[in-house]
């Protein structure tokens, strides 16, 4: 084998009970040159011993052992070491489908302006999931072209993060950053804002685990108002970046949380876009509340929509659409 053709990029800490079947995943897949890089984060149970069981059946696998540092610091460990063209991520608790490495390089090679490619995913186990989990999956798995990556990337991670992949000179640029926020978000968010496209293989490529120990369950960086942090300080770096108002449509609790995230950078609404009746006409904090009819008279200000429901998104897209709006230069959804 003359090297590599993709590397898998897996952290690991205390994962002894499902790590077994996430490198038998990578093991197996179609595509056979690759290599893995474990990166054992100062487990206290043995997925250490594990890992280096696969090492020595399988010498495509590498591990590195670790103090306990966190996440982050173990993807950055793990992705200086990495040799493929392409760095693939996995998880420790997730199970990769057979062709899902295959299918992402194919992508990558007939799209060459692809920074990166994400995949579909398939939440389990079924019966415990929640009716917000089963709505988060399907508004996920809709996301399947890099015009919706870049529509989607403010109302949540537009790509599941064990599902990217990334071509290795952008991520040895950019790499993980340690910034109070997810930081695979943090790397999407980066990557659109230079510029890059990022694909998704419309097909269920992963198999992701849901439970009360994942780390998004577990870690403060990934509460709620971390994510809106996330979003604000984005916004504020792209389509906020020039003004000091804009102007809001929506002021439930994702509008309001996002107001507040928002005004912490010094920018405010200077009008609130509402339909609730008991709003119109009234001002909040000083923001007069008016009718979406009332935009067409207002001057061009950036607008952020932040409304929860890909539905009502929807109405509110082309509602702007028909006014003019280019959704990314002059509007944003976010949720």
């Amino acid at each position: 084998m003359s090297g590599p053709r993709v590397s898998v990029l897996l952290p690991v800490r205390d994962a002894a009970p499902t790590l077994g079947a996430a490198l038998r995943s990578v093991a197996r897949q179609s595509e056979s040159r690759l290599e893995c890089i474990v990166v054992d984060d100062g487990s206290r149970d043995a997925s250490l011993a594990r890992a280096r069981e696969q090492a020595r059946r399988d010498p495509r696998f590498r591990v590195l052992a670790r103090p306990r540092r966190g996440l982050v610091a173990a993807l950055e460990a793990g992705r200086t070491a990495c040799r493929g063209p392409v760095v693939a991520r996995m998880d420790a608790d997730d199970v990769m489908h057979r062709e899902r490495l295959a299918a992402q390089l194919d992508a990558l090679e007939r799209s060459p302006g692809l920074a990166a490619v994400g995949s579909h995913v398939r939440l389990f186990p079924r019966r415990e999931l929640s009716e917000g989990m089963r709505a988060y999956e399907r508004w996920l798995n809709a996301i399947d072209s890099p015009e919706a990556v870049r529509a989607e990337a403010f109302v949540e991670c537009p790509v599941a993060h064990p599902t990217l992949a990334v071509r290795r000179p952008l991520l040895e640029r950019l790499g993980y950053r340690e910034t109070g926020w997810p930081e695979d978000y943090d790397l999407v968010l980066r990557l659109l804002g230079a510029g890059h496209a990022v694909g998704v293989v419309p097909r269920r490529l992963l198999a992701w685990r849901d439970g009360p120990e994942r780390l998004s369950r577990r870690d403060p960086r990934y509460a709620v108002e971390r994510f809106t942090a996330c979003k604000a300080a984005f916004l504020v770096e792209g389509l906020l970046r020039d003004v000091e108002h804009y102007v809001l449509w929506g002021y439930g609790g994702t509008g309001r949380a996002l107001r507040r995230a928002l005004s912490a950078h010094g920018r405010r609404p200077s009008h609130i876009v509402e339909l609730h009746p008991g709003r119109l006409g009234n001002a909040i904090q000083g923001s007069p509340v008016i009718p979406p009819a009332a935009l067409a008279s207002l001057p061009r200000r950036p607008l952020v929509a932040s409304v929860a429901g890909p539905e009502p998104r929807r109405r509110i897209r082309a509602a702007l659409v028909r006014l003019g709006y280019r959704e990314g230069r002059d509007f944003v959804c976010a949720a």
